[in-house]
């Protein structure tokens, strides 16, 4: 069983003191936990900035940082399948335009952001245009704007936590 995923937000009361304004799950089943708009990030609200529809790309001149969780890849889908299953993922959150070149996996894509990326649980192999690296639980990939696709051939869902921060196009 996976773990439960919990985020504490801090922020400030009328006085100014530091306090948490929020103990609980991610915002959504994306696994958001913040997100920010600009940068320099503005820390003056106390909503919940995280509650929005789940994009792949932060905002211009902003950031994500989310849990997700990467099922096993499944032998008895067909490619043509997986092709179609990932398009309708990828359209959902707005992202039809970062599947560039998915030759070596259905999933490929491509998004204007260096992230920071660290397994926290499983087995994950980084696909890349030329090559894959297989991860294991704490290994970090700092992913700076290339094609690549993650994929699960363990056993048991992996799940890993990223920052997505907006960079210029490559």
């Amino acid at each position: 069983m996976p773990p439960e995923l919990r985020r504490v937000i801090t922020g400030h009361d009328a006085e100014g003191k530091s306090i948490v304004i929020i103990d609980g799950p991610p915002a959504s089943a994306g696994g958001e936990i913040w997100v920010t708009d600009d940068a320099p990030a503005d820390n003056t609200g106390s909503g919940d900035a995280a509650k929005r529809p789940p994009k792949l790309e932060p905002p211009t001149r902003g950031s994500f940082f989310r849990y997700f969780r990467l099922p096993p890849d499944n032998p008895n889908i067909s490619r043509e399948e997986l092709e179609k299953i990932v398009a309708r993922q990828f359209e959902a959150m707005g992202a039809a335009h970062c599947r560039v070149d998915t030759t070596r996996h259905p999933a490929m894509h491509k998004t204007r952001t260096i992230d920071y990326i660290i397994l926290l649980s499983g087995e994950v192999t980084l696909i890349l245009d030329k090559g894959e690296v297989s991860l294991k639980p704490f290994d970090v990939v700092v992913q700076r704007g290339t094609n690549h696709a993650w994929s699960n051939k363990g056993k048991e869902p992996a799940l890993l936590a990223a920052v997505l921060v907006d960079a210029k196009p490559v």
